[in-house]
């Protein structure tokens, strides 16, 4: 039988079962006495052997098989977690990782694993009763890994023992076996069952995952779902142009129709797009390890904290996140957080704290990255910032927003040295970067002796958004309403001036101004007697844009587009409106 077709699948669960061994081993470090996350552990490298071993993925299966063996030892044993045990293990779950990447893509012939095999087996054969090779319960031992179509057994509860047998033409056998014994904990646990009542699905993944009972998880290729997300962004086009010639026929019956459309249309984008939405966990699940493993590199004491991690994001946005993340949180530990001397010295605790969360703020969420370190020295930043070239040789302070236009300069970096870790120049130009082209934005807050905050902010959803048209001249622009906090019209408030830009005064807060028409360099129409202001806000900061005139609201469905040399950094994308004529989408954060 050929199991290719299955290779995705077991990509995706094996990446969902390894993450879990990252969280259950930084729960064991954390307390090292517990045995809870032993048993974990051993279910899910267990699993990723069954699967490996009915995919024919005969490395990753024995690799897999010497570390169940080294975890039922230590769980039967009931060892600590010393330092060196912890690390042993966290190398053999990355090599894990790396062999079954390799091995979905023909590449495990490359495996090399002979050393971390070694250690595992001398680190078992230390803690086997008697100090020698062990194999427990009867398993087969480490360099005879057991058959794909091995019966599963559960663990065996007080004067009870269960043993559920696969068929052996059965795909995914160890995907089945976690099920049967999901199933089999939710019952033991007064019968909650464990695979719920609704049907969820899941993207990032092809394939199906058969439950029992009254439910079914299903996975679908995240391409499937942009295939599906594109049509729909055909159908609102469609649906717009539709509803114009209904406006111009006046016909009733075009009318109803029309109606039912929009209606019909409305619903599907909706579950279309519900569909793609995805909580940040899935993301944030891999930084943990990523902050443990870097604080120790650098030989500081770092606690890691991750809030609202149910909040829901695009699918297509959130794996856009990981490098800027990545990126904001090595910042944090490498330059935020001081060693634990100096913290000491400053009267701080000498764990610093990093905190990565998620919020929902009106039809955007925001995430943020917040240290309670060092904060950034502005004198320092300056000083450097003046001599290359980067402000005005007789700045004497810097503002937030100037301080975050300075650090997100390509190649700017305060490090007096290169290490692994900084002194590139790379950086939060590379969020920046990422961050506008997701149609978001960055705000940074720093204190001296208090730590450092960066917020993104970003839409929910990229690929169809709700937005306000505008016109100058003769040309439409689209304005998506996600940072759009009011309108109001030029002339009607008061103006003034500050640091050489032109601004109003809305509700008592200074807001500067940008004349679209100026800026785009339209000369051949008169400006119109009256202008209207859309107002934008983005976290603490607001812009006003002024436009010649405004056409309404209406969905538009976004277009990612090439910009040619010399085109102003303003623009986001495209969309096609109701007639068929393109118009650019304004980029909001380019704007502020």
């Amino acid at each position: 039988m050929d199991l290719s077709q299955y290779a995705e699948l077991f990509l995706a669960e094996s990446r969902e079962h390894l993450t879990a061994c990252n969280q259950l081993l930084l729960e064991w470090e954390k307390h090292p006495s517990g045995l809870a996350p032993v048993g974990g552990l051993f279910r899910a490298v267990h699993t990723v052997k069954g699967m490996a071993a009915t995919m024919g993925y005969a490395r990753v299966t024995d690799l897999a098989h010497r570390m169940e063996s080294l975890l039922d030892l230590l769980r039967r044993g009931a060892h600590p977690a010393t330092d060196e045990l912890l690390q042993l293990l966290f190398r053999a779950r990355d090599a894990l990782e790396h062999a079954v990447e390799l091995s979905v893509v023909g590449r495990e012939r490359e495996l090399e694993v002979a050393e971390i095999v070694a250690d595992l087996d001398h680190a078992a054969s230390r803690m086997a009763p008697g100090g020698g090779p062990h194999s427990p319960g009867g398993r087969a031992t480490p360099s005879t890994p057991p058959r794909p179509d091995s019966p599963v057994e559960l663990e065996p509860a007080p004067g009870r023992l269960v043993q559920v047998t696969l068929r052996p033409e059965a795909p995914l056998k160890g995907g089945r076996a976690l099920l049967v014994v999901k199933k089999a904990q939710g019952l033991g646990a007064g019968g909650d069952e464990a695979l719920g009542s609704g049907a969820r699905v899941e993207p990032g993944a092809a394939g199906v995952l058969e439950g029992g009972g009254r439910s079914r998880h299903i996975r679908v290729a995240l391409r499937r779902l942009d295939g599906l997300m594109d049509l729909i962004g055909e159908l609102v086009t469609a649906r717009g142009r539709l509803n114009q010639l209904a406006a111009e026929r006046r016909d009733p019956a075009i009318d109803d129709l029309a109606i039912q459309v929009s209606r019909l249309s409305s619903d599907l984008q909706a579950e279309i797009i519900q569909a793609r939405m995805t909580p940040v966990w899935q993301v944030f699940d891999r930084f943990p390890r990523l902050v443990r493993d870097l604080a120790r590199e650098l030989g500081k004491q770092v606690a890691f904290r991750v809030e609202g991690k149910e909040i829901e994001l695009d699918r297509a946005i959130l794996d856009e996140l990981g490098d800027p993340l990545m990126h904001l949180l090595r910042n944090a530990v490498d330059h935020g957080i001081e060693p634990a001397s100096e913290r000491r010295r400053r009267g701080k605790q000498p764990e610093g704290e990093v905190v990565l969360s998620a919020a929902r703020e009106r039809a955007s969420v925001a995430i943020t990255v917040t240290d309670d370190g060092r904060g950034i020295d502005r004198a320092k930043t300056l000083e450097r910032a003046k001599r290359d070239g980067v402000v005005d040789p007789h700045a004497d302070t810097l503002t937030h927003d100037q301080l975050l236009r300075v650090l997100a300069r390509p190649g700017f970096s305060t490090a007096e040295t290169v290490t692994s870790v900084s002194g590139r120049g790379v950086g939060i130009d590379v969020v920046m970067t990422r961050l506008r082209a997701l149609g978001g934005t960055i705000d940074i807050r720093s204190e001296p002796g208090k730590g450092t905050s960066f917020a993104l902010r970003l839409p929910v959803t990229l690929a169809i958004v709700r937005a306000i048209i505008a016109s100058v001249g003769s040309e439409r622009y689209a304005l998506p309403l996600t940072y759009v906090a009011e309108t109001v019209e030029f002339g009607t408030v008061k103006t003034t001036v500050v640091e050489g830009r032109e601004a109003i005064v809305l509700h008592d807060r200074v807001v500067p101004l940008v004349h679209l028409r100026r800026l785009l360099g339209v000369t051949q129409d008169a400006p119109p007697p009256r202008s209207p202001i859309i107002v934008l806000e983005m976290g603490e900061r607001r812009t006003g844009v002024v436009v010649d005139g405004m056409l309404g609201q209406q969905e538009i469905v976004v277009k990612g587009f090439d910009a040619p040399a010399g085109t102003l950094p303003v623009f986001s994308g495209a969309t096609i409106m109701a007639d068929g004529v393109p118009a650019l989408i304004l980029d909001a954060g380019g704007l502020l």
